[in-house]
């Protein structure tokens, strides 16, 4: 089961849109540096396990054919797009995503907030069980477009 990263993306601030990148250095127990969670300024920033967040382009494939509902990588407000690899079955799970290894700690379900900031309705719900995941970096370096998502 080897995904690769498609996307990357990091929002400075809370609030702010989110920027595409094509390479971040992951510290880790930190997050990515140049993302509001790497200074504790996101809307979760209480949340432990939230170093990164991940979401399958296929879910954004499905999103927009079932729900009608367009959501370009990066609008999802989460770090890296992956293809290729089943995000729910890490959690719990280390694995590696290129040099960096980190571990699922829940999923990423949707949120209200998310809702409210796109301004498309029915997003909530068609994100239900399928909006990604959170993870912890345990080891740190770089993270680049193409990278191999793996579990270890």
């Amino acid at each position: 089961m080897t995904g690769r990263v498609r996307s990357i993306h990091l929002a400075p601030e809370r609030g702010e849109s989110m920027r595409h990148v094509d390479s971040v250095s992951a510290v880790a127990n930190r997050g990515l540096e140049g993302d509001r969670y790497y200074s504790d300024e996101g809307t979760f920033a209480e949340r432990t396990g939230s170093d990164v967040t991940l979401i399958e382009s296929e879910t954004l494939d499905a999103v927009e054919r079932d729900y009608d509902i367009d959501l370009e990588p990066g609008v999802h407000r989460r770090n890296l797009t992956t293809e290729g690899v089943a995000l729910n079955h890490l959690v719990d799970r280390r694995f590696r995503i290129g040099e960096v290894v980190c571990e699922g700690t829940e999923l990423c379900e949707p949120c209200s907030y998310l809702e409210r900031y796109l301004e498309k309705r029915g997003i909530r719900d068609a994100l239900v069980h399928r909006g990604g995941l959170r993870a912890r970096i345990h080891e740190g370096g770089a993270v680049t477009t193409g990278d191999d998502v793996e579990p270890i």
